[in-house]
């Protein structure tokens, strides 16, 4: 099934812990741990000198060049990287971030405004400013690193790897809050995730495996849409009917469609799952279940019940199955269930909760008898904003017998760090 649509336009921060290669080390060859750190200790100094002969000999060459080419020799751009390369792994991202830079304007100046030689130049930018946590700047270059990437790449599979990486870096952003938070940032999303579909459809098929990752991103991103407010994204965009922001009115009249177009996408993923694994496989049952999942989520339990059975007889269809069948619904589950996408906090160990609570889920999915069981004074605002939450969100319920039923006395302890 083809996905329908509406007219509309077209980094994560990495945590480098220095001590961890020792842990692994010494956590592997006990009773040396004295002398592997040593050894460790030596090799590091040894970078680090080594990494400083690099940094003299790149600044030389460069001298070099500026004095035959002049500053702003072709040559320059290619050092410049790998000056910057050398000055992030010493952790010099404000000197890193500053080469890096001159080096997207050398390769400006030297091969046009939207040249390939600028893609690792302007990751190396992004790096930096990551961990120098300028988010604003990050969000800046990324844009810009788009725009050179789209406009330098003909469409295909290495165009959809590149799409897919900008919708993923928006929807962090979003999470984040980090840039607009807005209705175009949705729909830019959507848009990315769409045209990655597009390019690897156009090469490898309509049922290619290699589908399936763009088409779980639009369908994150159909949830966000479901949930957007104006009045939460610090805007002055509003949906009445009398503003004439262009891709304000272009975003409503996609939410006009959100339903359809989420079961599109998840039909679309139901029929890929079931021509690679067959209709009687687990991976085409949790299509069905994501489905019902949709539905549930729009209130139409009616048919999710139907969708979720539906789930439970394909599987029924081969013996081996019965039992990852019982498995797929025995348990209730917080709407939306997708990587990225969480109403609740993650849970932990009751040893490890900051905030202990006891509840049921009926058989229509809804939060019941909900009580606090901890006495942790401190977290008394944490714990009524959490159970407000929980009364609010979704749930799928657990079947038993091809029927949803009520659970109770569900036990959950929530670590809740941000407000400690």
């Amino acid at each position: 099934m083809q996905i329908q649509t509406v007219n509309t336009a077209s980094p994560r921060p990495h945590r480098w812990i220095k001590s961890l290669g020792q842990t692994l080390v010494l956590a592997l060859l006990p009773g040396a741990g004295i002398a592997v750190a040593q050894n460790l200790d030596g090799l590091g100094d040894q970078f680090a000198n080594r990494s400083a002969e690099n940094e003299r000999a790149m600044r030389a060459a460069i001298s070099e060049i500026e004095s035959q080419q002049g500053a702003y020799g072709a040559q320059l751009t290619e050092q410049m990287l790998s000056l910057g390369l050398v000055l992030q792994q010493q952790g010099r991202h404000t000197e890193a971030l500053s080469t890096f830079k001159r080096g997207v304007h050398l390769a400006r100046i030297n091969e046009g405004l939207y040249t390939p030689e600028q893609i690792p130049l302007l990751e190396g930018e992004i790096k930096s400013a990551i961990a120098l946590g300028d988010y604003d700047l990050v969000y800046e270059l990324q844009e810009y690193l788009y725009r050179v990437q789209d406009r330098s790449m003909p469409a295909g599979v290495a165009r959809a790897k590149v799409l897919l990486q900008q919708a993923d870096w928006h929807f962090d952003a979003y999470q984040m809050r980090v840039g607009p938070t807005g209705p175009e940032r949705l729909l830019n999303m959507w848009d990315l995730y769409r045209g990655a579909w597009e390019d690897i459809r156009n090469i490898e098929g309509n049922t290619s495996p290699n589908l399936l990752t763009p088409l779980y991103g639009l369908l994150r991103t159909q949830y966000l849409i479901s949930q957007y407010h104006a009045s939460s994204d610090g805007s002055s965009s509003t949906g009445h009917a009398g503003y004439k922001h262009p891709s304000v009115n272009r975003f409503y009249a996609h939410r006009a469609q959100n339903f359809e177009l989420g079961s599109s996408v998840i039909q679309t993923i139901y029929n890929i799952q079931r021509e690679n694994y067959g209709p009687s496989s687990e991976e085409a049952a949790e299509a069905l279940v994501s489905l019902g999942d949709w539905q549930m989520w729009y209130d139409k339990r009616d048919e999710a019940t139907e969708t979720y059975r539906f789930a439970l007889a394909e599987l029924a269809q081969q013996d081996a199955d019965q039992q990852t069948g019982e498995e797929l619904l025995e348990k209730p589950v917080p709407l939306p269930d997708m990587n990225g996408l969480s109403a609740l906090p993650p849970q932990v160990s009751t040893d490890r909760g900051d905030i202990l609570l006891e509840f049921g889920i009926n058989s229509r999915g809804r939060v019941v008898d909900l009580t606090r069981l901890d006495d942790n004074d401190e977290m008394d605002a944490s714990a009524i904003r959490l159970m407000r939450n929980l009364r609010a969100t979704k749930f799928r319920p657990r079947f038993e017998n091809g029927d949803p039923v009520e659970t109770d006395n569900l036990v959950r302890a929530y670590e809740i760090t941000a407000s400690k």
